[in-house]
């Protein structure tokens, strides 16, 4: 089993369980040696993805803890695809914009590279993706960054932001119930996704259809604080309507890009 998805896995079936999980059983799960299971559980509590005991792994205690950058950017590749696409189409050249950190936003900003518009990239990934190709102008906010995701965090990014005014601000929130509203899993991200929503004349939600279920622990609005959703046609409809319901305006990637690249 490659080992991103041999991660996944472990990470997977150690949450999904309210007891500890064996050595022996997730190297039964995935058909890795014993010695590299626990080599595995040692990498992943590191990265705060787990706990390990004696012989065996169990959830990490911080609700909402997202899973290791590299991890996540192996999920859902397709659906961060289609949105990324999506919402290349609807930025207009020459506007000004806040791009999101995340393997969303990294995709986002991927797909805007090269396109004649000023991005504020909200992490070095984000950053690094949108100067692939030449034609864009990327600031960074400056400030503390967050080991793992090379997110800004802290109150030097906060001001800088808020010293801003952008078109749009295309955000990637860790959590988007349209019930609960925009969530995060650190207070220093919900900080400053605020601040975006203060600094931007226009918010776009990008959020594939597994966020639009989820809580997290720190809030940053309501959904209604969305001026636009871009999701893929997986979610629920249900979630759309509520979306709709609230005067989001909702798009389907899928209706927006024209198949594979």
């Amino acid at each position: 089993m490659q080992r991103s998805l041999r991660h996944q896995t472990i990470i997977s079936t150690v949450l999904a369980s309210r007891a500890p999980v064996a050595v022996s059983a997730l190297s039964e799960l995935t058909g890795a040696s014993a010695i590299t299971i626990r080599r595995d559980l040692a990498e992943l509590e590191a990265q705060g993805a787990l706990r390990r005991i004696h012989g065996a792994a169990t959830r990490s205690p911080a609700r909402g803890t997202p899973l290791p950058f590299a991890l996540r950017a192996d999920e859902l590749q397709e659906p961060k695809r289609l949105i990324a696409a999506a919402i290349d189409s609807l930025v207009m050249d020459g506007q000004s914009l806040i791009i999101d950190g995340g393997t969303t936003g990294q995709a986002i900003a991927r797909a805007l590279a090269g396109r004649p518009v000023t991005g504020l990239a909200l992490s070095l990934h984000t950053a690094a993706a949108l100067a692939e190709r030449p034609g864009s102008r990327v600031l960074v906010p400056g400030g503390v960054l967050e080991p793992d995701s090379l997110a800004f965090e802290g109150g030097e990014a906060v001001d800088y932001v808020r010293g801003l005014r952008v078109d749009v601000a295309i955000l990637a929130a860790c959590s988007a119930s349209p019930e609960h509203g925009l969530t995060s899993t650190s207070p220093e991200d919900a900080r400053l996704k605020v601040a975006c929503l203060e600094s931007a004349s226009r918010t776009v939600l990008a959020a594939t259809p597994d966020k639009l279920e989820r809580t997290s622990t720190f809030r940053v609005a309501g959904a209604e604080r969305v001026d636009v959703l871009v999701t893929t046609r997986a979610a629920h409809p249900d979630l759309l309507a509520h979306y709709g319901d609230l005067g989001v305006q909702v798009h389907l990637a899928e209706d927006l890009v024209d198949g594979p690249r």
